[in-house]
C-alpha cells in the first residue's frame, strides 16, 4: 500500500465515531461503507487473520495494539469461522500503521485485498494507544466505523447512529454465525509443511453445539480421535441425545451470554440431567453458568488477547491463555454444588467452572488458542478423559 509523503498532508478517507461523540480521524483501509459495532482492544501480536474470522467477534471492531498488521499477508487456511463463504467474524479493524505489505511463503493474498473480500472495514494511521487507554478508562465503546475514498462524511449522522446502535447487551448474534445444518467435522490441526490432516476411525462421538465455533476447536477433537457432529445453536437436547454422543461441546460465540441463553439454556440443563458429559468454552461456559443459577455481567474492557495469565486451581498451575469476551460469569452468583476451577491473576474474574458429582465443566478462556499459546490443550484430554469414565461407569 502506498504511503502518503511525509511533506503531503494525509487525507481523511475513514473515521471512527463513538457513542460519546469522539471522532477520530485517519485512512481507509479494506471495505468501504459504514458499521456499528462495539470496540474493543486486542493485544496478540500475531494471528491478526484468525482473530479477525472468529465468530466471537461479530458485532466488533477490532483495535489491534501491535502497530505492524498485514506482514504475513493472508491465505485461506488461517481462518476460524467454521464456514468459509459466510461473513462471520469482525465488522471492523483499526490499525496503527498502513497495512504492511506481505512477507510470508504462506501468503497468497494483500491483507487489504482480503479485508475488502470479506467486508471488513479499516482505519489505519491512528494513535491505537489513545484509543486503547480511552477503553480501559471509559469502557466498551459503541462506534461507528466508516470508510469513504472520496472522505465524504456526515459526522452529525454518524454521531447519531453511533447513540442509537443498542450495543451488545440483550443481542443474541448466535443466529447470525451458526451452521445451519448438521455437518460431521474430521479436519486435524495444522501441521509444518503439510497442511491439516483427516481424522480416520474414532474412538469418541462429541456433538458440538454451535454458537459461533472456531475451527481450531473442532480440529483438537479430531485430532483425540473423535468424531465430531456440528449442530445448529437451536437444536434440542433430545435432538442431540438422539444422536448418541459421548459428550457434548457448547462452544464460542459472539453476543450476550444472556440473550442467547433465552432459549439455549433449557436444553443445556436437560443436557445435564441426561448425565452427558458436558465441556463449554467462552459464551459456552457463560450460558452453561446460567444453567447452573448463575448470572452473567457486561465487562468494562472485556478481555481481548493471547498473553492472559489464568491459573488452574485443580493443579495449582499458571497458564498463559488466549482470551476473548466482553462477558462474564458473576462467580458469587455460582451455586453451592459449583466450583470455580480457573481465575484471571490480571482481575480476579471467573475462567473456569465444574459442577460436583457431574461430568460437567467449562473455561471462560480459549484453549484452543489460534492465536495465542497453548498451555490450555489438556482441557480437551480432560473431557476426553471424562467421557471415557463416563462410559466406564454407564
Amino acid at each position: 500500500m502506498t504511503q502518503t509523503p511525509p511533506w503531503r498532508e494525509q487525507k481523511t478517507t475513514a473515521v471512527l465515531v463513538l457513542a460519546d461523540g469522539t471522532v477520530i480521524e485517519g485512512s481507509g483501509a479494506g471495505a468501504t461503507g459504514i458499521v456499528e459495532a462495539e470496540v474493543c482492544f486486542n493485544t496478540a501480536i500475531t494471528g491478526y487473520q484468525e482473530i479477525l474470522t472468529d465468530p466471537s467477534y461479530q458485532g466488533q471492531i477490532v483495535t489491534f495494539t501491535f502497530p505492524h498488521i498485514g506482514n504475513v499477508g493472508a491465505n485461506g487456511e488461517d481462518i476460524e469461522m467454521l464456514d468459509a463463504d459466510r461473513r462471520t467474524g469482525a465488522a471492523g479493524a483499526v490499525f496503527r500503521e498502513p497495512i504492511s505489505a506481505p512477507s510470508s511463503y504462506r501468503s497468497t493474498q494483500h491483507l487489504d485485498t482480503w479485508l475488502k473480500a470479506h467486508g471488513i472495514v479499516a482505519l489505519y494511521g491512528i494513535d491505537t494507544r489513545a484509543l486503547t487507554a480511552k477503553i480501559r478508562e471509559s469502557g466498551l465503546a459503541n462506534a461507528v466505523i466508516a470508510h469513504d475514498a472520496d472522505g465524504n462524511f456526515d459526522l452529525s449522522a454518524l454521531k447519531d447512529r453511533a447513540t442509537a446502535w443498542s450495543g451488545l447487551e440483550g443481542l443474541d448474534l448466535a443466529p447470525q454465525v451458526t451452521t445451519a445444518t448438521n455437518q460431521n467435522w474430521s479436519q486435524k490441526s495444522w501441521v509444518w509443511d503439510e497442511g491439516y490432516g483427516d481424522r480416520v476411525g474414532a474412538s469418541y462421538h462429541i456433538v458440538a453445539m454451535d454458537f459461533g465455533v472456531k475451527r481450531n476447536i473442532l480440529r483438537l477433537f479430531a485430532g483425540l480421535d473423535c468424531k465430531v457432529t456440528v449442530v445448529p445453536s437451536t437444536t434440542s437436547a433430545d435432538d442431540i441425545a438422539a444422536l448418541n454422543p459421548d459428550g457434548v461441546f457448547l462452544s464460542n460465540g459472539p453476543g450476550d451470554p444472556a440473550a442467547t441463553g433465552d432459549y439455549a439454556v433449557p436444553q443445556i440443563r436437560k443436557l445435564i440431567e441426561k448425565n452427558i458429559p458436558v465441556f463449554g468454552i467462552c459464551l459456552g461456559h457463560q450460558m452453561l453458568a446460567l444453567a447452573l443459577g448463575g448470572k452473567t455481567v457486561k465487562m468494562h474492557q472485556g478481555h481481548h488477547g493471547a498473553n492472559h495469565p489464568v491459573k488452574d486451581h485443580t493443579t495449582g498451575k499458571v497458564e498463559i491463555v488466549s482470551m476473548n469476551h466482553g462477558f462474564a460469569v458473576d462467580a458469587e452468583s455460582l451455586p453451592d454444588n459449583v466450583d470455580q476451577t480457573h481465575v484471571s491473576l490480571f482481575d480476579g474474574s471467573n475462567c473456569g467452572l465444574a459442577l460436583r458429582g457431574k461430568p460437567v465443566f467449562s473455561v471462560q478462556h480459549h484453549p484452543e488458542a489460534s492465536p495465542g499459546p497453548q498451555d490450555s490443550h489438556y482441557l480437551f484430554k480432560r473431557f476426553i478423559d471424562l467421557m471415557e469414565k463416563h462410559r466406564a461407569t454407564a
